[in-house]
């Protein structure tokens, strides 16, 4: 086996990691995660942060603890992966991890009060010449990003802090100090993912779809907790060097873990789009005004039929529908970490659909009504003795405009022409189902996005899942399927003689 073979990754999302480590054993858990994927992001800064939970120390010699383990299978790790896309060093790890203010939120922000070393390893990172978004992820409070924002707007031109703002993508597990709401009115124009419910209500968070469904009580009977409980994660996560800094959970496992999961490239996200959905969630813009500029994406719903048969939709579905696969992945890659024999592991599918790969989508525009054909028969599995299933299927969601989905999203549909399942026709919706105005019908040109996911599985153990998306933009050139609407309620009311 080449490991030329293994998926590469063009390009890496930069990311900088501001934790609250140690206020409970969460952030420690997602950080061993994180590490297990570290060969897919540049990682930029590792920041101890205070938070609502512990708002006058912080801890990076904790992190220090986990980059121990992490430096005894570093090499294992680097058997597994493409050559062009190794995991980092420790040494290089330890370097970036810094301490933030050690005092709670807006007591660490202000124009005489001086940034911490972390506040100044973010600024350096914000200011970088890079062409490339920097991906903030807050597992804490958020003073560390504030004091440095503030820095940023007294320091430079109006224009010149609003293009450095620019380059930040912002993704907080909801608000963990007086800073959060701050950050967004004062900064509107901030990308900004984060949950906004009312203060510690955790329970009403998309994120808590990672894990806390027993804990928070949600979407009962819905998500399959088999592989959260303390006994799985013993069998397949604390083992090993890596795996043994992976404390027990106390309230819920890893729930800053969906920040980087979002980032996940398998093929199934879309970084700028939050609204597509990843393994990370599903999000939407709070205000589409376009007063903002990109501005504050909030949470929306998936419908997602559960463990139970039943058809549940939450915020918090739009996460554990993908469980099985994220979890499944993290036990494979916590298996490359005990040894670099490749042979003995199993490895993920590559995806190729009409001759494209890479986690990138494949964009067409097609007339609604219209049929094409998907080919993913080039699709292989770096391991020799390992058997691919296809799948395809339509995520409706993220086409719908409210929460009817089955009532506003047109139906694709998909025609197996193998047996193998790889090759399928897909026909799109006709004009009146995908290209209308949703209350007046009127025809429209370009009409809904359309979103058809592959997943390609193999055999192994454990059996890996890569995503290839299709995106398909229905159009209507010729203006059909219009009709049926009014302009006004008034025009559907019957006459009284």
């Amino acid at each position: 086996m080449a490991s030329a073979q293994f998926q590469s990754f063009p390009s890496k999302p930069r990311v900088f990691i501001l934790s609250d480590i140690s206020n409970e054993p969460d952030d420690a858990e997602s950080l061993v995660r994180y590490l297990l994927y570290a060969n897919q992001f540049q990682t930029e800064g590792l920041v101890a942060c205070t938070s609502t939970w512990m708002k006058n120390k912080v801890c990076p010699q904790d992190m220090h603890k986990i980059i121990d383990g992490y430096e005894k299978v570093v090499d294992n790790l680097n058997a597994h992966a493409s050559p062009q896309d190794p995991y980092p060093p420790a040494q290089y790890l330890r370097s970036i991890i810094k301490k933030g203010a050690e005092t709670y939120g807006m007591k660490a922000v202000g124009e005489n009060i001086p940034l911490s070393e972390g506040g100044q390893l973010l600024l350096e990172r914000i200011e970088a010449q890079s062409p490339d978004p920097l991906w903030v992820l807050c597992w804490g409070g958020t003073n560390v990003l504030a004091s440095v924002l503030l820095r940023i707007q007294k320091t430079h031109s109006a224009s010149e802090a609003a293009a450095l703002r620019s380059k930040l993508r912002i993704y907080t597990i909801s608000d963990q100090d007086d800073t959060g709401v701050w950050l967004r009115t004062t900064y509107p124009d901030l990308f900004y993912i984060c949950s906004v419910h009312g203060w510690c209500q955790y329970g009403m968070a998309a994120w808590t779809g990672i894990s806390g469904d027993k804990w928070y009580g949600f979407d009962k009977g819905g998500p399959d907790g088999s592989k959260i409980t303390k006994e799985w994660i013993r069998e397949n996560i604390q083992i090993g060097p890596l795996g043994s800094t992976y404390p027990d959970f106390m309230f819920i496992p890893e729930g800053d873990t969906p920040t980087f999961l979002y980032l996940i490239q398998n093929g199934l996200g879309v970084a700028e789009r939050p609204e597509f959905g990843s393994w990370g969630g599903r999000y939407i813009q709070t205000d589409v005004s376009g007063l903002f500029g990109k501005g504050h994406y909030s949470d929306t719903p998936d419908e997602v039929e559960g463990a139970d048969g039943r058809m549940h939709k939450s915020n918090q579905a739009t996460i554990w529908r993908w469980r099985d696969a994220f979890q499944t992945d993290f036990a494979a890659r916590m298996q490359w970490s005990l040894s670099s024999d490749v042979g003995a592991a199993n490895h993920h599918p590559v995806a190729i659909v009409n001759g494209t790969t890479g986690p990138a989508p494949l964009v067409l525009e097609l007339e609604a009504g219209a049929s094409f054909r998907l080919d993913a028969s080039e699709s292989y599995d770096p391991d020799p003795n390992d058997s691919l299933t296809f799948r395809w299927y339509q995520y409706k969601d993220p086409s719908a405009t409210q929460w009817s989905v089955q009532h506003e999203v047109g139906e694709l549909g998909i025609k197996s022409l193998n047996e193998a399942n790889s090759l399928v026709e897909v026909t799109l919706p006709t004009p009146d189902k995908c290209c209308v105005e949703l209350i007046s019908r009127e025809a429209i040109p370009k009409g809904q996005l359309l979103h058809l996911i592959l997943e390609v599985k193999d055999n192994g153990a454990p059996a890996l899942t890569t995503y290839r998306r299709i995106i398909i933009q229905t159009t209507n050139e010729k203006l059909l399927g219009g009709g049926g609407g009014a302009d006004s309620i008034g025009d559907t009311m019957k006459d009284v003689m």
